[in-house]
Protein backbone atom coordinates (compact mmCIF):
# COMPACT_ATOMS: atom_id res chain seq x y z
CA UNK A 1 0.00 0.00 0.00
CA UNK A 2 1.42 3.48 -0.70
CA UNK A 3 -0.05 7.19 -0.92
CA UNK A 4 1.36 10.28 -2.78
CA UNK A 5 0.75 13.54 -1.86
CA UNK A 6 -2.34 12.78 0.22
CA UNK A 7 -4.05 15.86 1.68
CA UNK A 8 -6.96 16.61 3.45
CA UNK A 9 -8.58 19.87 3.96
CA UNK A 10 -11.30 20.70 6.60
CA UNK A 11 -11.94 24.38 5.84
CA UNK A 12 -8.87 26.68 6.43
CA UNK A 13 -7.22 23.90 8.28
CA UNK A 14 -4.73 21.42 6.39
CA UNK A 15 -5.37 17.99 8.67
CA UNK A 16 -3.38 15.83 6.49
CA UNK A 17 -0.40 17.45 4.20
CA UNK A 18 0.84 15.52 1.35
CA UNK A 19 1.78 11.87 2.96
CA UNK A 20 3.44 9.84 1.08
CA UNK A 21 3.10 6.38 2.83
CA UNK A 22 4.78 3.30 2.08
CA UNK A 23 3.58 0.19 4.08
CA UNK A 24 5.66 -2.99 2.74
CA UNK A 25 3.37 -6.63 2.14
CA UNK A 26 3.70 -8.78 4.84
CA UNK A 27 4.82 -6.60 7.67
CA UNK A 28 3.61 -4.36 10.89
CA UNK A 29 3.84 -1.07 9.67
CA UNK A 30 3.22 1.23 13.11
CA UNK A 31 1.79 4.60 11.87
CA UNK A 32 2.79 6.87 15.20
CA UNK A 33 1.69 10.70 16.48
CA UNK A 34 -0.11 12.70 18.73
CA UNK A 35 -3.25 13.18 19.48
CA UNK A 36 -4.45 15.08 16.77
CA UNK A 37 -1.89 14.36 13.97
CA UNK A 38 -3.82 12.93 11.16
CA UNK A 39 -3.83 9.61 12.03
CA UNK A 40 -7.50 8.32 11.82
CA UNK A 41 -7.90 10.85 8.95
CA UNK A 42 -5.71 9.22 6.89
CA UNK A 43 -6.90 5.87 7.63
CA UNK A 44 -10.27 7.30 6.89
CA UNK A 45 -9.05 8.18 3.21
CA UNK A 46 -7.41 4.55 2.91
CA UNK A 47 -10.29 3.22 3.46
CA UNK A 48 -13.01 5.81 1.19
CA UNK A 49 -14.69 7.08 4.49
CA UNK A 50 -12.96 10.28 3.61
CA UNK A 51 -12.62 12.19 0.32
CA UNK A 52 -8.98 13.04 -0.62
CA UNK A 53 -8.69 16.57 -1.58
CA UNK A 54 -5.45 15.51 -3.33
CA UNK A 55 -3.01 12.85 -3.66
CA UNK A 56 -3.36 8.77 -4.78
CA UNK A 57 -4.13 6.00 -2.51
CA UNK A 58 -2.87 2.43 -4.54
CA UNK A 59 -3.32 -0.44 -2.72
CA UNK A 60 -2.54 -4.01 -4.12
CA UNK A 61 -1.96 -2.38 -6.95
CA UNK A 62 -5.21 -0.28 -7.51
CA UNK A 63 -5.89 2.81 -7.10
CA UNK A 64 -8.83 3.93 -4.49
CA UNK A 65 -11.13 5.21 -4.62
CA UNK A 66 -11.59 4.11 -8.14
CA UNK A 67 -11.14 0.35 -7.51
CA UNK A 68 -12.82 0.62 -3.91
CA UNK A 69 -14.91 -2.59 -4.67
CA UNK A 70 -12.24 -4.63 -5.38
CA UNK A 71 -9.71 -3.52 -2.76
CA UNK A 72 -12.06 -3.43 0.04
CA UNK A 73 -13.08 -7.19 0.05
CA UNK A 74 -9.51 -7.68 0.76
CA UNK A 75 -9.46 -5.50 3.41
CA UNK A 76 -10.65 -5.60 7.53
CA UNK A 77 -10.32 -2.36 9.79
CA UNK A 78 -11.46 -1.17 13.13
CA UNK A 79 -11.46 2.28 13.27
CA UNK A 80 -11.75 4.27 16.59
CA UNK A 81 -14.27 2.41 18.87
CA UNK A 82 -15.95 -1.09 17.27
CA UNK A 83 -19.45 -1.15 16.92
CA UNK A 84 -21.87 -3.66 18.55
CA UNK A 85 -25.14 -4.66 19.88
CA UNK A 86 -24.83 -4.67 23.47
CA UNK A 87 -28.02 -7.10 24.20
CA UNK A 88 -26.72 -9.05 21.98
CA UNK A 89 -24.24 -12.22 21.82
CA UNK A 90 -20.86 -12.09 20.54
CA UNK A 91 -22.11 -15.32 17.73
CA UNK A 92 -24.99 -12.73 16.76
CA UNK A 93 -23.14 -9.75 16.25
CA UNK A 94 -21.05 -11.66 13.69
CA UNK A 95 -23.78 -13.94 12.32
CA UNK A 96 -25.27 -10.14 11.17
CA UNK A 97 -22.10 -9.15 9.42
CA UNK A 98 -21.54 -12.45 7.94
CA UNK A 99 -25.12 -12.51 6.49
CA UNK A 100 -24.64 -8.57 4.99
CA UNK A 101 -21.12 -9.77 3.37
CA UNK A 102 -22.67 -13.24 2.39
CA UNK A 103 -20.65 -15.43 4.27
CA UNK A 104 -20.40 -18.40 5.23
CA UNK A 105 -21.27 -18.85 9.13
CA UNK A 106 -18.15 -21.24 9.75
CA UNK A 107 -16.05 -17.81 9.58
CA UNK A 108 -17.97 -17.23 12.77
CA UNK A 109 -16.54 -19.84 15.02
CA UNK A 110 -12.35 -19.52 12.90
CA UNK A 111 -12.46 -15.69 14.17
CA UNK A 112 -13.81 -16.06 17.66
CA UNK A 113 -11.03 -18.95 17.91
CA UNK A 114 -7.95 -16.94 16.68
CA UNK A 115 -9.27 -13.67 19.00
CA UNK A 116 -9.68 -16.04 21.92
CA UNK A 117 -13.55 -15.82 22.05
CA UNK A 118 -14.60 -19.15 21.69
CA UNK A 119 -15.63 -19.12 25.59
CA UNK A 120 -17.42 -16.22 25.44
CA UNK A 121 -19.59 -16.26 22.47
CA UNK A 122 -22.99 -17.22 23.85
CA UNK A 123 -22.75 -14.18 26.11
CA UNK A 124 -24.03 -11.04 25.61
CA UNK A 125 -21.54 -8.12 24.32
CA UNK A 126 -23.11 -5.41 27.67
CA UNK A 127 -21.04 -8.44 29.67
CA UNK A 128 -17.97 -7.84 28.07
CA UNK A 129 -14.66 -6.38 28.86
CA UNK A 130 -13.30 -3.59 26.89
CA UNK A 131 -10.41 -5.74 25.98
CA UNK A 132 -13.07 -8.58 25.17
CA UNK A 133 -14.52 -5.86 22.85
CA UNK A 134 -11.31 -4.83 20.78
CA UNK A 135 -10.69 -8.40 19.98
CA UNK A 136 -14.79 -8.62 18.71
CA UNK A 137 -13.73 -5.55 16.84
CA UNK A 138 -10.92 -7.16 15.34
CA UNK A 139 -13.22 -10.56 14.95
CA UNK A 140 -15.17 -8.78 12.66
CA UNK A 141 -12.76 -7.01 10.62
CA UNK A 142 -11.10 -10.46 10.22
CA UNK A 143 -14.41 -12.45 8.89
CA UNK A 144 -13.73 -11.58 4.77
CA UNK A 145 -9.92 -12.92 5.31
CA UNK A 146 -8.52 -9.94 4.53
CA UNK A 147 -4.93 -9.44 3.18
CA UNK A 148 -4.55 -6.34 4.77
CA UNK A 149 -5.82 -5.07 8.40
CA UNK A 150 -6.14 -1.80 9.65
CA UNK A 151 -5.76 -0.92 13.12
CA UNK A 152 -6.97 2.50 14.51
CA UNK A 153 -5.81 2.94 18.41
CA UNK A 154 -6.34 -0.83 19.28
CA UNK A 155 -5.12 -0.69 22.78
CA UNK A 156 -6.81 2.66 23.53
CA UNK A 157 -8.19 2.62 26.89
CA UNK A 158 -7.18 -0.96 27.85
CA UNK A 159 -5.12 -1.81 30.98
CA UNK A 160 -1.45 -3.65 30.59
CA UNK A 161 -3.17 -7.20 30.24
CA UNK A 162 -5.32 -5.92 27.41
CA UNK A 163 -2.75 -4.09 25.71
CA UNK A 164 -0.01 -7.11 25.97
CA UNK A 165 -3.32 -9.12 24.79
CA UNK A 166 -3.86 -7.61 21.47
CA UNK A 167 0.00 -7.24 20.73
CA UNK A 168 0.03 -10.93 20.79
CA UNK A 169 -2.83 -11.24 18.40
CA UNK A 170 -1.52 -9.13 16.29
CA UNK A 171 1.66 -10.60 15.92
CA UNK A 172 0.35 -14.09 15.45
CA UNK A 173 -1.82 -12.77 12.40
CA UNK A 174 1.39 -11.42 10.67
CA UNK A 175 3.39 -13.82 11.63
CA UNK A 176 1.68 -16.82 11.04
CA UNK A 177 -0.98 -15.78 8.24
CA UNK A 178 1.12 -13.31 6.65
CA UNK A 179 -1.00 -10.74 7.29
CA UNK A 180 -0.18 -7.32 6.13
CA UNK A 181 -1.02 -5.04 8.93
CA UNK A 182 -1.57 -0.93 9.56
CA UNK A 183 -1.54 -0.53 13.38
CA UNK A 184 -2.00 3.26 14.27
CA UNK A 185 -0.98 4.84 18.16
CA UNK A 186 0.01 7.84 19.79
CA UNK A 187 2.26 5.65 22.08
CA UNK A 188 5.69 4.64 21.13
CA UNK A 189 5.95 1.82 23.39
CA UNK A 190 2.77 -0.13 21.66
CA UNK A 191 4.54 -0.55 18.67
CA UNK A 192 8.33 -0.26 19.27
CA UNK A 193 8.42 -4.09 20.20
CA UNK A 194 5.89 -5.72 17.36
CA UNK A 195 6.38 -2.95 14.11
CA UNK A 196 8.91 -4.17 11.51
CA UNK A 197 8.37 -0.55 10.05
CA UNK A 198 7.06 2.68 10.96
CA UNK A 199 6.02 5.94 9.71
CA UNK A 200 5.65 9.04 12.07
CA UNK A 201 3.08 12.18 11.21
CA UNK A 202 2.90 15.52 13.24
CA UNK A 203 0.44 18.23 12.42
CA UNK A 204 -0.44 16.17 9.36
CA UNK A 205 3.00 15.79 8.08
CA UNK A 206 5.26 12.54 7.71
CA UNK A 207 8.57 13.17 10.01
CA UNK A 208 10.35 9.80 9.76
CA UNK A 209 9.13 6.53 7.71
CA UNK A 210 11.66 3.63 7.59
CA UNK A 211 12.95 0.32 9.79
CA UNK A 212 12.80 1.24 13.47
CA UNK A 213 16.35 0.06 13.69
CA UNK A 214 17.01 3.27 11.88
CA UNK A 215 15.77 5.03 14.08
CA UNK A 216 17.68 3.72 16.90
CA UNK A 217 20.69 4.39 14.90
CA UNK A 218 19.94 8.20 15.23
CA UNK A 219 19.70 8.65 18.83
CA UNK A 220 22.55 5.48 19.26
CA UNK A 221 24.17 6.67 22.92
CA UNK A 222 28.26 7.46 21.91
CA UNK A 223 30.83 7.79 24.87
CA UNK A 224 33.45 9.88 24.04
CA UNK A 225 36.74 9.68 26.32
CA UNK A 226 39.57 12.38 26.33
CA UNK A 227 42.79 10.03 26.66
CA UNK A 228 46.25 10.98 27.50
CA UNK A 229 47.36 8.43 24.58
CA UNK A 230 44.50 8.01 22.01
CA UNK A 231 46.97 6.77 19.29
CA UNK A 232 47.71 2.97 21.34
CA UNK A 233 44.40 3.04 22.65
CA UNK A 234 42.88 2.79 19.07
CA UNK A 235 45.00 -0.35 18.67
CA UNK A 236 43.43 -2.25 21.27
CA UNK A 237 41.92 -5.54 20.06
CA UNK A 238 38.36 -5.23 22.27
CA UNK A 239 37.88 -2.35 20.27
CA UNK A 240 36.60 -4.39 17.62
CA UNK A 241 33.05 -4.87 17.38
CA UNK A 242 32.34 -1.22 18.38
CA UNK A 243 32.26 1.72 15.94
CA UNK A 244 35.00 4.21 17.10
CA UNK A 245 35.93 7.40 15.53
CA UNK A 246 39.42 9.83 16.48
CA UNK A 247 38.99 13.46 16.87
CA UNK A 248 42.64 14.75 18.32
CA UNK A 249 42.89 13.35 21.93
CA UNK A 250 39.49 12.49 21.70
CA UNK A 251 38.10 9.00 21.03
CA UNK A 252 34.26 8.56 20.37
CA UNK A 253 32.85 5.18 20.61
CA UNK A 254 29.17 3.24 20.14
CA UNK A 255 28.01 0.07 20.04
CA UNK A 256 27.37 -1.46 17.12
CA UNK A 257 24.26 -3.26 18.46
CA UNK A 258 22.64 -2.25 22.09
CA UNK A 259 24.03 -0.09 24.56
CA UNK A 260 27.64 0.86 24.77
CA UNK A 261 29.36 -1.18 27.99
CA UNK A 262 30.16 1.62 30.17
CA UNK A 263 32.69 -0.69 32.47
CA UNK A 264 33.74 -2.63 29.92
CA UNK A 265 35.26 0.86 28.49
CA UNK A 266 36.57 2.21 31.51
CA UNK A 267 38.50 -0.51 32.22
CA UNK A 268 39.78 -1.21 28.78
CA UNK A 269 40.57 2.45 28.42
CA UNK A 270 42.12 3.14 31.95
CA UNK A 271 45.75 2.53 30.99
CA UNK A 272 45.93 5.08 28.49
CA UNK A 273 45.09 7.93 30.52
CA UNK A 274 41.36 8.80 31.08
CA UNK A 275 41.08 12.43 31.26
CA UNK A 276 37.84 13.33 30.45
CA UNK A 277 34.32 11.12 29.76
CA UNK A 278 30.98 12.92 27.81
CA UNK A 279 27.89 10.78 27.19
CA UNK A 280 26.13 12.13 23.93
CA UNK A 281 23.03 10.85 22.37
CA UNK A 282 19.09 10.90 22.16
CA UNK A 283 17.01 7.40 23.25
CA UNK A 284 14.40 6.18 21.26
CA UNK A 285 11.11 8.35 23.05
CA UNK A 286 13.51 11.31 22.66
CA UNK A 287 14.00 11.05 19.53
CA UNK A 288 9.67 10.34 19.14
CA UNK A 289 9.13 13.64 21.10
CA UNK A 290 11.75 15.44 19.30
CA UNK A 291 10.25 14.33 15.46
CA UNK A 292 6.36 15.10 16.83
CA UNK A 293 7.67 18.66 18.40
CA UNK A 294 6.09 17.47 21.91
CA UNK A 295 8.41 17.78 25.01
CA UNK A 296 5.99 16.49 27.69
CA UNK A 297 3.44 13.36 27.39
CA UNK A 298 1.67 12.59 24.37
Amino acid sequence: METKGLTRRFGEQVSVNEVNLEVPEGKIYGFLGPNGAGKTTTIKMLLGLLRADAGTIRIFGQEMPGHSLDILRKVGSLVENPSYYGHLTGYKNLKILTTMLELPDRRIGEVLEIVRLTSSANRKVGGYSLGMKQRLGIAAALLRSPRLLILDEPTNGLDPAGIQEIRHLMLELAHEQGMTMMLSSHLLSEVDSIADEIGIISGGRLVYQGALELLERFGRRVLRFELESPEEALRLPGLQGFIVERDGNMLSIAAEEGSVPQAELFKLLGPYGIMKVQETGKSLEELFLELTGKGGSL
